[in-house]
């Protein structure tokens, strides 16, 4: 077989988990859909305490990017106030940053990824050009991921501070740490978070080369589960949501293939949910107001993101 084409499991996941069509034949949006102005009213209703958590990494020098096709965020200062001279002695400073869209937490948008020379809800690839994606772009998004948010810590109900680098979730995993998390369920249009522990990991041992070289995350059987329960988006404390370097070693991002080409839902990556599962762990409470709305650059394929849960 190619080593350079799709593989199997990528097409019968496909066929079995398409969105194509279901959300009119124009949709870039894809499963944000799903989150409908009843869901966010009955989300509100999640704020009890008033707590919120930050779960964006920072967007500096000692983030994980070890260099090649992305670096970590630089900030530059344009105006830093000294040497102003201006009437009734006012000084400001200004800056400016240079980063890749997605070297940090942030959102893959639906031009992120394709195959067949086809992108999410059968646009051509060919709308990818260097100006941008004119389909299926990051602002499609602009007016937000909010809603219930759900947190699913499956390190922490294996007893773990990380899952190993590989390790593979699987939808019987999934359904075991909600189990453990009291029974709660995921409904449609759930903003799914999912704790393996891997930025955790990065944050003790700073080592950006194991960080990003391999990682735990989801497997192939998590593609229907989140099908099924009509999730409107996924995202992690890994670089990738998915466990690489796929579950045979050779596949590259297959999930990536699936959930964003296919299904049409949002990819978050690099969320730093410790803080949260201590809180949930604490309350007993995994469910919260979560709202993470990408920054809307025209035709970009990722956003950053400084998303918050609000318990």
């Amino acid at each position: 077989m190619d080593p350079y084409s799709v593989s199997a499991r990528v097409r019968e996941l496909a066929a079995q988990n398409s969105n194509w069509g279901r959300f009119g034949p124009a949709d870039e949006r894809g499963t944000l859909n799903l989150i409908t102005p009843e869901m966010l009213i009955r989300a509100a209703g999640l704020i009890r305490l008033g707590t919120v958590f930050d779960l964006g990494i920072p967007l500096d020098s000692t983030g994980p990017q070890p260099g090649g096709q992305r670096i970590n965020p630089v900030l530059l200062m344009s105006q830093t106030g000294a040497g102003q001279r201006l009437p009734g002695g006012f000084h400001f400073a200004d800056d400016y940053v240079f980063m890749p869209l997605q070297a940090g937490t942030q959102w893959d948008a639906l031009a992120h990824v394709f195959y067949d020379d086809q992108m999410w809800n059968g646009y051509p690839a060919s709308e990818i050009t260097p100006r941008g994606a004119a389909r299926n772009s990051v602002d499609r998004m602009s007016k937000g991921i909010a809603g219930r948010g759900v947190l699913v810590d499956v390190a922490g109900h294996r007893g773990v501070e990380q899952l190993a680098a590989g390790e593979t979730i699987e939808a019987d995993d999934l359904d075991a740490a909600l189990a453990a998390q009291g029974g709660l369920s995921v409904d449609p249009g759930d903003v799914l978070l999912v704790r393996t522990g891997w930025y955790g990991k990065f944050r003790r041992d700073r080592d950006r080369l194991a960080f990003m070289s391999a990682e735990p995350g989801l497997g192939p059987s998590c593609v229907s589960w989140l099908r099924r329960r009509d999730v409107a988006a996924v995202a992690s404390d890994n670089w990738g949501v998915e466990v690489f370097a796929g579950e045979d070693g050779s596949a590259t991002l297959e999930l990536h293939m699936v959930l964003i080409r296919d299904m049409g839902m949002p990819l978050g990556e690099m969320f730093d949910l410790d803080a949260l599962a201590a809180h949930c762990r604490q309350t007993g409470t995994w469910e919260f107001f979560f709202c993470g709305p990408p920054l809307k650059f025209t035709g970009a394929v990722g956003s950053p993101v400084n998303p918050l849960a609000i318990t």
